[in-house]
């Protein structure tokens, strides 16, 4: 009981964190409405549009064979959307923040969470102005695509590679934000290629702008998951942590 309380404590203290550094007036990561060109705003959606449809068909095959599942992948999806609401100033004068993708790519595989993670970033971009609905492709395809993806391959080697299931959860989750920014970087950098440097400048440039903090923040979101873990395990909250009970 101890132990669990002392986790609790150390969540409630990065999440405060979080939101006592937000601030309403800074430019969020996710690609805001419009500022794509018509042309790249398509040709994201078109690109994402299969992953959704196949990861659709998984979520609900999944749900008729793991009924007693819907209560975590609410959780999941809770997780990410708290997480990626939070935007955390940058000192370049732009923002970043988490995206809490790991967690759920980890517990569920990749193709749950493209939905769970566009359901996430359609009502961010309905409700909080956060992303848009003409970018929602290139969110989705940086956030809720390559993010699992990442997340998902980076916990499965290493758990082949005999890592310990703590420090593949944390490199799972920290891994898997670099790679949402890195994602996000390309695609402004192919729709704004630099008048000197092309697309190669231009990405470096976006990637910088963001890398002092999204650093950090990339490490801190995977100690939150690894404390979210933890404490669910605790509990027992499902066959799915016993899997990896001992490790």
């Amino acid at each position: 009981m101890k132990r669990a309380v002392r986790w609790s404590g150390m969540a409630a203290l990065f999440v405060s964190y979080f939101l006592l550094t937000n601030e309403n007036e800074a430019y969020a990561m996710h690609i805001m409405e419009g500022f794509l060109p018509v042309k790249w705003a398509l040709f994201w959606w078109l690109l994402f549009l299969p992953f959704f449809v196949f990861g659709l068909r998984r979520l609900v095959h999944t749900l008729k064979q793991h009924p007693e599942h819907k209560l975590l992948m609410a959780l999941a999806g809770a997780f990410t959307f708290v997480l990626s609401a939070l935007k955390i100033p940058s000192v370049t004068g732009s923002s970043s923040h988490p995206t809490g993708i790991g967690f759920g790519s980890v517990l569920f595989g990749p193709w749950v969470m493209v939905v769970i993670g566009t359901v996430v970033l359609l009502f961010q971009a309905l409700l909080l102005a956060h992303g848009g609905v003409t970018t929602l492709g290139a969110n989705a395809m940086s956030m809720a695509i390559v993010g699992p993806f990442v997340a998902y391959g980076v916990y499965q080697l290493c758990r082949k590679g005999a890592v310990s299931n703590r420090a593949a959860l944390f490199l799972a989750a920290c891994l898997s934000d670099l790679a949402t920014y890195v994602m996000t970087s390309l695609q402004l950098a192919l729709a704004f290629p630099s008048p000197d440097g092309g697309v190669t400048a231009s990405f470096l440039k976006f990637a910088g702008i963001f890398a002092i903090t999204q650093v950090p923040l990339a490490v801190t979101e995977g100690i939150i998951t690894v404390i979210v873990w933890n404490w669910l395990s605790s509990y027992q909250a499902s066959p799915l942590f016993q899997k990896e009970k001992g490790a």
